[in-house]
């Protein structure tokens, strides 16, 4: 699946204007590189830095200029001057400068170079604003560059921040730009809204043109709002009054497929195939192999516990962390299958069972959109209304406990599958349980939107998911039916088969010895085997 591709329009106003339109423009000659405003150019740019770009005949009611320039890989750099300064120039797949333009100036020029050993393939386009428009960075104190128009993003296992300058009120040419720090009204920059838009780039195909060609889509106002899905308006804007008035804007969003996700490690190959294949069985088998099941059930409940605990109290590493989740998950598992042989208590039994399928259940409906509304960003109405939704799937089918049974064995057992697959091809379904754990690992989760794509691969999976859990739950139906609804209690049947034993004389089990007099037997029979032989035959003494 194709990786994800968080593209942000850092300030949308009511009266923004782009001048030009979007052509693609083929290369130009070697040494220098001729732009027009709202053009697309492709380009190649080699060592040594730099090449030379220029922009004629710029229209006087444009105020200032941005120049975006994007490549996959390979990072390149442009720069007010030949000079590289770190306050006037910007490195990286995409970067970008704005242009604030002097009276009467009509031709701008910059620079464009790469320090990799490769060539760069590259995309790049001048987009032209007037003073009704907001600058981009302009109120810019945490970057190198003066006005810093750029996003930038960071990224675990856990969320993507995405991190920018405050932008300032636009002015024309000539004029001082307005103060960033005086006044909070709507006559300050704090009248401006930022709009984050999300733009998923097509699944299995992470060339160079596919990307270059689709971040065409996202490099002006108009082509976002027609290409992308709009995640928030205005919930990060600017920082509040009585907060020092020039600091970063944040927003953070769930990393939906990254490279570096510990999804895809081997060890979670590991982990995620041999629970598939214990999930895969139970789908099909677990209602007919109770115990088999019971261990199944307390493996999750007991491993989704101590993944959370031990990843919050302890610095160890995934690896390491995962082993021991295995490890505790079968101590649960083998300590739920115990208290159902001694015990026999049903109901407890089917609570964990009931459960596990309500978590999952109520997973898939915070999975939803319905999971990304402000009322749930507040961990205690999220966790209350999660609880809730869980506990009830198991009292909605106290009267029919076998049917919750074997529907746990059905859906569950397919889930793993799908989690299996996900270790090796990625899909979006992995997280409708991996936002949940997420957010009950990391305190700051409740500010992720939690958006994800759904392509072509996850309907594929997603119609496995429902084949699997269909076909497990129809026949163990059809094979269940006459059948007692559960096994007797396990502890009573050895009780009762120990007493016909002790009482039958006609059982051969009733003429063993005691257990004292077996091992003393065993015990001969050790130390034989250490004696020395004795020779066969008489032997008579010599007389003399």
């Amino acid at each position: 699946m194709g990786f994800l591709q968080l593209l942000v329009v850092a300030v949308l106003a009511s009266e923004h204007r782009v001048a030009g339109a979007a052509e693609v423009f083929g290369n130009s000659s070697e040494g220098l590189i001729e732009f027009s405003v709202g053009k697309f150019r492709y380009f190649e740019l080699n060592r040594p830095f730099p090449e030379e770009a220029i922009l004629h005949d710029i229209s006087s009611n444009v105020t200032f200029l941005i120049f975006q320039i994007h490549s996959q890989y390979q990072n390149t750099t442009v720069s007010f001057s030949p000079t590289l300064l770190s306050n006037s120039s910007e490195t990286g797949t995409a970067s970008g400068l704005v242009f604030i333009l002097r009276p009467e100036q009509s031709t701008c020029t910059w620079y464009l170079g790469t320090s990799g050993i490769q060539p760069v393939q590259n995309m790049a386009i001048l987009l032209s604003y007037s003073e009704r428009d907001p600058v981009p960075g302009g109120c810019n104190l945490e970057f190198d560059l003066d006005i810093d128009p750029n996003i930038y993003l960071e990224y675990n296992f856990f969320e993507t921040t995405i991190k920018f300058a405050p932008a300032n009120l636009g002015y024309a040419r000539g004029v001082d730009p307005p103060p960033c720090d005086a006044g909070t009204d709507q006559d300050s920059r704090w009248r401006l809204q930022y709009d984050v838009y999300q733009y998923f780039l097509p699944e299995n195909d992470l060339t160079e043109e596919m990307l270059l060609k689709h971040l065409q889509r996202m490099v002006s106002v108009p082509q976002v709002k027609a290409s992308a899905l709009k995640l928030c308006c205005t919930c990060f804007s600017a920082s509040p009054p009585h907060h020092p008035p020039l600091s970063l804007d944040y927003f953070k969003a769930n990393p939906w497929s990254s490279c570096y996700s510990q999804i895809f490690q081997v060890s979670s190959k590991v982990f995620f195939t041999l629970f598939a294949l214990l999930g895969f069985f139970i789908c099909f088998f677990g209602h007919r192999f109770w115990k088999t099941e019971l261990f199944f059930i307390g493996f999750i409940i007991m491993g989704f516990f101590f993944y959370i605990l031990i990843t919050r109290l302890t610095p160890i590493k995934y690896d390491v962390n995962l082993i021991l989740t295995a490890v505790t998950g079968s101590v649960g598992g083998m300590f739920l299958v115990a208290v159902w042989w001694r015990f026999g208590i049903l109901s407890i039994c089917m609570l964990c069972v009931g459960l596990v399928l309500g978590f999952l259940i109520s997973s898939v409906t915070f999975f939803t959109p319905l999971g990304n509304l402000k009322i749930f960003h507040d961990d205690g109405v999220f966790w209350v209304t999660f609880s809730c939704i869980a506990i009830l799937i198991p009292v909605v089918f106290m009267g029919c406990l076998r049917i919750l049974n074997i529907l746990t064995c059905g859906v569950i057992g397919s889930y793993s599958v799908v989690l299996a697959i996900d270790s090796y091809w990625s899909t979006s379904l992995s997280y409708i349980t991996l936002n949940v754990l997420k957010r009950a690992l990391n305190k700051d989760f409740h500010r992720a939107f939690t958006n994800v794509p759904f392509q072509t691969n996850d309907f594929i999976i997603l119609a496995v998911w429902g084949m699997l859990a269909v076909s497990g739950i129809t026949l163990q139906i059809r094979r269940e039916r006459g059948r007692p609804f559960f096994p007797p209690h396990p502890y009573k049947l050895w009780k009762q088969e120990r007493e016909r034993r002790v009482t039958n004389i006609l059982d051969p089990s009733y003429h063993i010895p005691p257990l004292r007099e077996r091992l003393y037997g065993r015990l001969t029979q050790i130390k034989g085997l250490f004696q020395k032989e004795q020779p066969a035959g008489e032997r008579t003494p010599l007389l003399l």
